[in-house]
């Protein structure tokens, strides 16, 4: 199997569609994360570590991401600014993401070390589907 350079993947043109189906598809992760942390929030916190207020404003942040995550998905024509901070901001959570399981191991329980460590790994796979999809919006 031959694997095929970045810059010929990145420079494959297809009017959004990659970029339309990440955002798409980081809205719904979000989404279905937040509602599970808001509507568990007592049962996660003992298994996570996290009190139950830090994964209810979480969740509630992660649903109202979502929907701007479809908002911005719906337009006819993807707006780049937007696609641009959705991208950062996937980073910055990433690194916050990972920040906090190194520096907030007092507070997470193993598991939700390795929750929290998952689900920045998704997120930077998100991130990078929405870049290349960027790329390939041009």
């Amino acid at each position: 199997m031959t694997a095929l350079p970045l810059a010929r993947l990145a420079a494959v043109r297809d009017n959004g569609r990659l970029l339309r189906i990440a955002l798409r598809l980081d809205a719904a992760a979000s989404g279905a994360l937040g509602l599970l942390a808001v509507g568990a929030a007592a049962p996660l916190s003992g298994l996570l570590g996290p009190g139950e207020g830090v994964l209810r404003g979480v969740g509630a942040f992660l649903v109202v991401y979502a929907l701007a995550l479809v908002a911005v998905a719906a337009g006819s024509v993807i707006s780049r600014p937007a696609a641009w901070t959705v991208v950062i901001g996937n980073s910055v959570w990433v690194l916050g993401s990972i920040g906090a399981a190194v520096a907030g191991r007092a507070e997470l329980t193993t598991l939700g070390i390795a929750v929290v460590l998952a689900q920045a790994a998704a997120v930077a796979i998100f991130a990078d589907l929405q870049w290349l999809g960027l790329r390939r919006a041009r």
